[in-house]
């Protein structure tokens, strides 16, 4: 597939909306496998996670395609399955070999363009081990007040603004980063909240697991899409740190030497607590390799400004959700994760195209 024909497909593979995006995944896998969630989208509809399956059952090796862990982050990653399965990657496939795309994974935040579940919860700091202790973030604890503060005048944002910048001038950048990024577990209502055990979406995957046997293969990869971090429209593939040293060499060994470390301080995040990878890790440990597909948008500070405005909506004026205002809101946050800019879009499908193919030669 040519520059050319990537860009002219830009209109058949992003949507304006969660439920665009299914009735497009689905007219191109009607076999996919629908679970559903127990919350409603903002008009009412039913919300599903759906599961394309393509090869032979019993491969041994197998792809691993999510969209959607991050809400309205799905809307890049939809493209990208999309612009995996009409290139046809998934036909003609070895017995050995077989793909799963997982549309959607938090179809409430995608729905909603919220990039946490409907409890609240940042589904990448949710796959922590619920029979031990939490982990402690008491940056966090001391910044909860100014990253969510109770209202958006002029006068509360410089207070809040001024308390985080003695924080970062007194602690430096990176703790800031992990104050605020990292996972929190104290503060259901605050940022970047890991939550109190398995939200909905995480049961989900778990389930999907299970049903298809992920457990026994001998081989996975797994490409989870994200946008925010980075340079805008690059994309990044970041391994996590449940991987360890040792999974960051087998995504090296597959996608080369453009992949990324927290370990190393070579991503563009920080180390995160409770990520996808600490699932995989768990029941594949050295049998997979988890990347997540990080494209850059607007910017760290923009982020930080959509973020606190969602939660405060959420807090404060939950009763505005689909008002003018929670309107206004949600729109600021679906455009800075999903920049409705051409060639921002074009970037994204060229990489994740150049992702597929050294997956898939990995695999096959």
């Amino acid at each position: 597939m040519g520059f050319d024909s990537v860009y002219k497909i830009l209109p058949e593979v992003f949507s304006q909306s969660y439920v665009e995006a299914r009735a497009k995944f689905l007219a191109i896998a009607p076999a996919a496998r629908p679970y559903a969630c127990s919350s409603l989208g903002p008009s009412g509809e039913p919300l599903y996670t759906d599961v394309a399956y393509f090869g032979d059952r019993n491969a041994s090796r197998l792809l691993i395609l999510i969209s959607g862990t991050h809400g309205p982050e799905g809307y890049s990653g939809s493209a990208s399955q999309l612009l995996f399965l009409r290139a046809g990657l998934q036909d003609a496939l070895p017995a050995s070999t077989a793909v799963l795309l997982v549309h959607a994974l938090n179809c409430y935040g995608f729905a909603w363009d919220r990039r946490v579940t409907a409890e609240g919860c940042d589904l990448n700091r949710n796959f922590v081990d619920y029979s031990r202790p939490t982990p402690t973030n008491p940056g966090y604890t001391e910044l909860a007040e100014h990253l969510v503060p109770p209202d958006l005048t002029e006068d509360t944002i410089r207070r809040a603004d001024d308390a985080i910048s003695a924080f970062r001038k007194l602690h430096g950048e990176l703790k800031f980063d992990e104050a605020r990024k990292s996972g929190q577990y104290t503060h259901p209502e605050g940022v970047f909240y890991g939550g109190s055990g398995p939200t909905e979406a995480r049961q989900t995957l778990e389930q999907i697991v299970k049903d298809f046997d992920i457990a026994g293969r001998e081989s996975v990869i797994i490409v989870d899409y994200h946008t925010g971090l980075g340079p805008y429209g690059y994309g990044e593939l970041q391994s996590e740190q449940p991987s360890g040293i040792a999974g960051f060499q087998r995504a090296v060994s597959v996608f080369g030497p453009s992949v990324t470390s927290p370990d190393l301080g070579t991503s563009s995040s920080v180390v995160v607590r409770g990520t996808q990878d600490e699932l995989w890790q768990r029941i594949l440990g050295d049998r997979h390799t988890y990347v997540a597909l990080e494209f850059g948008t607007y910017g760290a500070e923009r982020g930080r400004e959509v973020i606190r405005n969602d939660h405060w909506l959420y807090r404060y004026r939950r009763d505005e959700i689909n008002l003018e205002l929670g309107v206004r809101i949600r729109q600021e946050a679906k455009l800075h994760y999903n920049p409705e800019a051409n060639d921002w879009k074009e970037m994204v499908l060229c990489r994740s195209h150049q992702v597929h193919r050294q997956a898939m030669n990995a695999l096959t």
